[in-house]
């Protein structure tokens, strides 16, 4: 039978961890995009609230989670972490597979985590209005959610190949009174700019990051809310990593592998941030980022300054990049779709801490597919990256002849995404 874990409401995690505080090392600034100077970070409160500037720079190891946030995060939270027993059989694997399901949430994502703290700071800090962006429509449908959670409008610049290939996803971001149009669009002045130049562009994250930003610039009222990237992003979803650690204790297990699929890094940096100071401390554990061949940022991109959007308009963030321009084919894992990779991940994986991996789609979709028939939950189509990673650890223990313990994070349901799988 499958193995369920599960914690008791009143053990969900009261503070998320900072991983700044432990790393031997500090991040690199970000630069101005004019200057290319150190940014100083009230600059950055013209499109973030303060407290979440205050959170993107902090070191302080455990940042308490607002009770509002906690109410909210009550609904969904604590989530299951299972033992794919039925998966285990089937590859006949001495390893012992266990994931993290974030997609019990309310919109079916991790991307809940921090669309929920992001809004709530907002609203206090007197924001009226959230303008994003999105790929495969998880983060729009998570924030559109916060926002109508904490009395927000929220805007959404959704890349224009997800718009039409996820349309249920679209769907659910209007139910919550999001307002969401494909991008580009021509609601911006860079929008129209690339429509002119090509009517049927499939867009890109960094497209819509630029379009998202112009908006904000031109209403005082509104603020920009990011789904991924940044080390305030990372740091809500560390909720994952931290339930994980309570749930394997109940076990008496250790993990061997870690492992996440990986975009721009947020539930990658939830899931294994956590067990960083593990790493650190001197234990054997193996983290492992999942990615696209067909946007390879960490085992192919440069590590280096690059802006987080098309158009220039972000801080330069150091990181590791295929570059602002890049526009990455039309693959249905359309949240992995980003040129560039989290700061806090990118240092990771420069100083070796981490490791990446890339998968073409194939390999993925398949993974997913035998994750599906066996464990009865259909992935994500950004999860089967993360799938197939296991997948490998456990075919090589199984040729090694050695017991592990491999958990991954399903970051959420592939439901809204089944035509994906035809």
């Amino acid at each position: 039978m499958r193995i369920r874990v599960d914690l008791k409401c009143e053990e969900i995690p009261r503070c998320w961890y900072n991983v700044l505080a432990d790393l031997p090392f500090k991040l690199d600034p970000p630069l101005d995009p004019k200057t290319r100077k150190p940014m100083p970070p009230e600059a950055l409160t013209a499109i973030f609230p303060p407290a979440l500037v205050e959170q993107e720079i902090s070191d302080k190891r455990e940042i308490p989670i607002p009770e509002p946030v906690l109410k909210e995060y009550a609904v969904y939270r604590p989530t299951p972490l299972y033992r794919a027993t039925y998966l285990e059989e089937y590859l006949q694997t001495p390893a012992r597979i266990y994931y993290k399901y974030e997609g019990v949430s309310p919109t079916g994502s991790h991307k809940t985590n921090t669309a929920l703290a992001q809004a709530y700071y907002n609203k206090i800090c007197g924001t009226e209005r959230l303008v994003t962006e999105t790929g495969a429509g998880q983060w729009g449908s998570a924030l559109c959610y916060a926002g109508a959670k904490f009395g927000l409008k929220v805007d959404v610049f959704m890349v224009r190949i997800s718009y039409e290939q996820k349309p249920m996803r679209k769907y659910l971001m209007k139910l919550y009174g999001g307002d969401v149009v494909p991008s580009p669009s021509d609601r911006t002045s860079f929008g129209r700019s690339l429509l002119e130049k090509n009517g049927e562009m499939p867009g890109s994250l960094g497209i819509a990051i630029s379009e998202a930003i112009e908006t904000v610039l031109s209403d005082p009222k509104a603020k920009y809310s990011l789904g991924s990237v940044l080390n305030h992003v990372l740091l809500h979803q560390t909720v994952i990593g931290l339930e994980i650690k309570k749930q394997l204790k109940i076990l008496g297990e250790e993990p061997d592998v870690i492992l996440g699929c990986h975009g721009g890094g947020s539930n990658f940096g939830g899931t294994v941030l956590p067990f960083i100071p593990d790493k650190l401390s001197g234990k054997p554990i193996k983290i492992v980022a999942c990615e696209p061949t067909a946007c390879p940022s960490l085992t192919k991109g440069r590590y280096d300054y690059d802006y987080g959007d098309t158009a220039g308009m972000t801080p330069l963030l150091k990181m590791y990049t295929l570059g602002k321009d890049f526009i990455p084919p039309k693959i249905h894992a359309g949240g992995l779709r980003y040129h560039g990779a989290a700061p806090i991940v990118s240092k990771l994986l420069h100083e070796g801490l981490i490791e990446a991996i890339a998968f073409d789609q194939d390999e993925a979709f398949e993974a997913a597919k035998t994750f599906a028939k066996f464990e009865g939950i259909v992935p994500a189509p950004e999860s089967s990256y993360a799938i197939a990673g296991a997948i490998r650890e456990a075919k090589k223990a199984k040729e090694e002849k050695v017991e592990k313990v491999i958990v991954f994070n399903l970051s959420g349901h592939g439901l809204f995404d089944l035509s994906a799988y035809v």
